[in-house]
């Protein structure tokens, strides 16, 4: 009988005990004691081309080696800010933004003061001595030269841009490369402007829509560049 007795109690204890633990997992499913889990952050997808303009912090996180996105049908926009590697751009939705073109600078088209007393023939004298040793009369006057060939050349027609929407100095000019239409087919317009001898190269690079490397391309230019310098043209004609 002491061992029925026994035997009894240590069921009826096995018994309480699993009672117990599933209680205790019935009451972490209601999530009475357990944490908190962590909510599902989705990835954002790549915007695709045409897509609303990003936000400035998504511009700003933006690499420049990124997806290009392709805007056809643009035109230049009445801005009296245009310059040789600088504009404004209609969208063919109608949104109007500025940019910059990659790897060139055009030399400043007219020397400036600003407010504050600043000018930017330090600026000229720069560019100046990078084509060549030139004058900075000869570079503004190189300037004016470019800006006519940028300004007429978009002017003329639709073209095509190619954007990452980076803007290192966060001023709302955002690089890009542009397409045109020259003599039948299509050209990078900052590759017109190194031909002719109207820019300096010096600005930020960037790997082509294409996939050219940018140290490639650079060296593509520098080619051109030694062309125009011998044929005399633009710049190198003084």
């Amino acid at each position: 009988m002491p061992g029925r007795r026994a035997a009894k109690t240590s069921w009826l204890t096995v018994l309480l005990l699993g009672a117990a633990v599933l209680l205790w997992v019935a009451e972490q499913r209601r999530g009475g004691t357990g944490r908190p889990q962590a909510p599902r952050v989705e990835k954002a997808e790549n915007p695709k081309p045409g897509s609303p303009t990003p936000s400035a912090a998504e511009r700003k996180a933006r690499p420049a080696s990124g997806a290009y996105e392709i805007y056809q049908d643009c035109v230049l926009a009445e801005y009296r800010n245009n310059d040789g590697d600088s504009f404004k751009v209609r969208l063919k939705d109608g949104r109007i933004e500025e940019f910059r073109l990659y790897f060139v600078d055009t030399p400043e088209s007219a020397f400036k003061r600003y407010p504050g007393g600043d000018t930017n023939h330090e600026r000229i004298r720069r560019q100046a001595a990078d084509l060549g040793g030139i004058t900075p009369e000869q570079a503004v006057e190189t300037g004016k030269r470019a800006k006519a060939y940028t300004l007429g050349l978009l002017g003329g027609r639709p073209f095509t841009l190619h954007t990452c929407w980076d803007s290192p100095y966060q001023d709302q000019r955002y690089h890009a490369f542009v397409e045109v239409i020259d003599e039948g087919r299509p050209r990078w317009l900052h590759e017109l402007l190194v031909e002719r001898g109207l820019v300096r190269i010096l600005t930020k690079p960037a790997d082509l829509p294409d996939g050219t490397p940018a140290e490639r391309h650079k060296q593509h230019l520098r080619g051109l560049e030694t062309r125009a310098r011998q044929s005399r043209v633009g710049a190198w004609a003084w």
